[in-house]
């Protein structure tokens, strides 16, 4: 399975074709070269506002009890059906830190505390750049939710590996393993 050319169609259009009027004023975006950023930039032929296309930042945490992690089956699209960590966008005015707990809370009605960054993914084809924690879930108990079909915790032997939700899902599991597996390596 092509896991990079999936997770490109699955995520929003990073050209920026669809933006052809400005949020200001409502007249036309233009294409221009801007010469002290030496970047070509959507700009309104009116108003001369600037339109930047950039990533949206979405966090996600890999909750662990005991020597199990929670995933959710996705019940949304993009991939819906498929298996991921709980995450989601991270809205104005929150942290990165508070969206991941909230995004776990809201997928698994877990509770968690974040024991650390796990890593930073991005992709050039992909319009979101995802910042994954670890976790240890504190309360709550799972269940499914409007964002989840199934929440179920898997031993790391378990996870279902063909039918995970995007490159970034793979990949941030497979650091969280090779993380756990040096932690328990004999010093």
């Amino acid at each position: 399975m092509d896991y990079r050319a999936t997770h490109q169609s699955l995520q929003h259009l990073t050209d920026s074709n669809w933006a052809r009027f400005c949020p200001r004023c409502g007249c036309g975006l233009e294409e221009r070269y801007i010469e002290a950023e030496q970047h070509l930039r959507k700009i309104c032929s009116a108003c001369g506002f600037i339109f930047y296309l950039n990533p949206k930042v979405v966090a996600g945490a890999v909750p662990r009890q005991g020597d199990s992690i929670w995933l959710v089956r996705r019940s949304v699209e993009p991939a819906s059906g498929h298996w991921t960590f709980p995450g989601g966008y991270v809205d104005l005015g929150e942290s990165v830190t508070e969206a991941a707990i909230r995004e776990t809370h809201e997928e698994t009605r877990l509770d968690i505390r974040l024991d650390g960054l796990l890593n930073i993914y991005s992709y050039s084809n992909a319009a979101n750049v995802l910042v994954v924690y670890r976790a240890t879930v504190i309360g709550g108990v799972a269940g499914v939710t409007p964002e989840s079909r199934e929440v179920r915790a898997f031993h790391i032997d378990e996870i279902p590996w063909s039918s995970l939700a995007f490159p970034s899902t793979r990949e941030a599991l497979s650091d969280y393993i090779k993380l756990e597996m040096s932690a328990r390596e004999p010093r």
